[in-house]
């Protein structure tokens, strides 16, 4: 499917409107838990990686990704959990959102909803594999939709 290039990303950053998101955990764990390159959510972990989508954070959300990413369960490294959230540090921006009044499903995940609707007159995105934990709005996106918008904005 999408492979990136990076000499071609250079130049097609470049010329195209910055992609911001919010990466919801459940995307960061499939991306490292997978096998397949050619997955949608190893496609947004690489376009993280080449600067294609600026990833939007908040301190709650990065110590959400260190305590699910140590969960015993996956056996990732204690290195690897550390590049995945400096990496989200290193190439994104932090964010302070004002409180929304959103009732979730899960409010657990209302610090993403409300750092992506802080970051909306950027047109961010959520990026998510749960979207059943969500109101349903057009910038709440899974990681092939995300893929797709990347797609029809770069090439």
């Amino acid at each position: 499917m999408l492979r990136f290039q990076r000499q071609d990303l250079h130049v097609s950053v470049e010329k195209n409107k910055t992609i911001y998101a919010v990466i919801d955990t459940n995307v960061l764990v499939s991306a490292l838990l997978t096998k397949n390159e050619d997955s949608p959510t190893v496609q947004v972990y690489a376009a993280i990686a080449e600067g294609i989508i600026i990833p939007l954070y908040h301190r709650d959300i990065i110590e959400e990704y260190y305590d699910v990413l140590c969960r015993p369960k996956f056996r990732f490294s204690k290195e690897k959990i550390l590049s995945v959230i400096k990496m989200i540090m290193k190439y994104g921006v932090e964010v302070f959102p004002k409180p929304t009044g959103e009732i979730l499903i899960d409010m657990d995940d209302l610090i993403f909803y409300e750092v992506a609707m802080e970051k909306r007159e950027d047109n961010s995105y959520l990026v998510t594999g749960n979207n059943k934990h969500y109101p349903v709005r057009d910038f709440i996106v899974t990681p092939a939709e995300m893929m797709e918008i990347v797609y029809n904005q770069y090439y």
